[in-house]
């Protein structure tokens, strides 16, 4: 069996290492990057940290306006489609790398799998939310990793071919735990901060950084909480910040993107995460680090639910205050599987 594997982003490389192990094992993958994060410290360190094969094929996509770069990746795509003639075409979460691999396959009728279907955050105005909710509606087989994605599906007319398989990115976490065997991250060491004396922060999310005013809000409330906050910055994000004029508080380092096996480390060991992130909030989770999301809602509605995880949106005094009040309500329970969701993902690719 050969399979096209479309990854563009971190997030998507975390979850093709864990499938890809599997996969490789019986099968031939192409694994295919967009080139929608395309330089190193967005897309290589990625693929060096997490131990996976390099992409045998590399679109060069890079960034662009929505129309323009998935485009370009819906023609490289069916290229590639029409020269391999895959059994199927693999698609992860909601960029628009998935688009374009879902859209590209469905047109020449090779059936798609995706992982993560059937997340929704019901908020229209997210282009991750079109992405995912067009992905899910042109796929042969549903691969959820919770019972509300099911649910959500189900919702929608979507019912054939579904299954709960787990998250695949606990598959990827339970085999980081094995390599950091509790050592801090050396990122800690390199700006002299110790470990559960911080707080770890993520802003990517298109909601936070187009808008000036939202990402002045949200440095201004990191600034206004004193403690020492980590800020691993997204290369556009930074632009952002650069051309707003953001005043960078002296308690905020904002430093590079930093590896998948260093950023499982920093959330080990943080005080507190705050994010936007979807990934990030399942990892604090699954680390029994406590969340603070900066968005007005979450797919991951499970971690709100057992008390790990508050969503408080762009507001300063909210985020501050539950910075300072915020202690998870419930005892730690298992969420999205068994850490096995690959090796289902790989049985029902048949």
């Amino acid at each position: 069996m050969k399979v096209i594997t479309i990854v563009g982003a971190r997030p998507q490389f975390i979850k093709a290492a864990a499938v890809s192990r599997v996969l490789r094992q019986r099968h031939t993958e192409i694994l295919v990057h967009t080139g929608q994060h395309y330089d190193y410290q967005m897309s290589g360190i990625f693929f060096d940290g997490l131990d996976m094969p390099a992409p045998e094929v590399n679109l060069g996509v890079g960034s662009g306006t929505h129309g323009a770069q998935t485009g370009a990746m819906l023609q490289g795509i069916e290229d590639l489609l029409v020269a391999e003639r895959p059994d199927w075409v693999l698609i992860y979460g909601d960029t628009n790398s998935t688009l374009a691999g879902a859209l590209a396959a469905s047109k020449l009728s090779v059936p798609v799998a995706h992982v993560e279907a059937g997340l929704r955050s019901f908020n229209r105005r997210m282009p991750e939310e079109i992405n995912r909710v067009v992905a899910d509606h042109l796929s042969s087989l549903l691969l959820c990793p919770s019972r509300t994605a099911i649910e959500n599906l189900k919702r929608e007319g979507v019912q054939a071919n579904v299954h709960m398989v787990g998250d695949v990115m606990l598959d990827v976490m339970n085999w980081a735990k094995q390599r950091l065997n509790g050592s801090g991250s050396r990122v800690l060491s390199g700006i002299g901060i110790e470990g559960g004396k911080f707080l770890l922060a993520t802003v990517h999310r298109s909601e936070n950084t187009d808008d000036p005013a939202r990402i002045t809000q949200i440095l201004e409330a990191f600034g206004a909480t004193g403690e020492p906050i980590v800020f691993p910055v997204h290369p556009r994000t930074r632009k952002v910040i650069a051309q707003a004029g953001c005043t960078v508080a002296s308690n905020i380092n904002m430093i590079d993107p930093v590896g998948y096996l260093d950023m499982i480390a920093l959330a080990s060991v943080a005080r507190l995460i705050l994010t936007d992130s979807g990934g990030l909030q399942k990892e604090a989770y699954w680390v029994g680090t406590p969340c603070i999301t900066m968005r007005g809602e979450t797919e991951w509605v499970e971690t709100v639910e057992a008390g790990w995880n508050v969503l408080v949106g762009a507001d300063p005094k909210r985020i501050v205050e539950t910075v300072r009040t915020f202690v998870p309500s419930k005892p730690q329970t298992s969420l999205y599987g068994d850490g096995r969701a690959a090796e289902r993902c790989v049985a029902l690719l048949n």
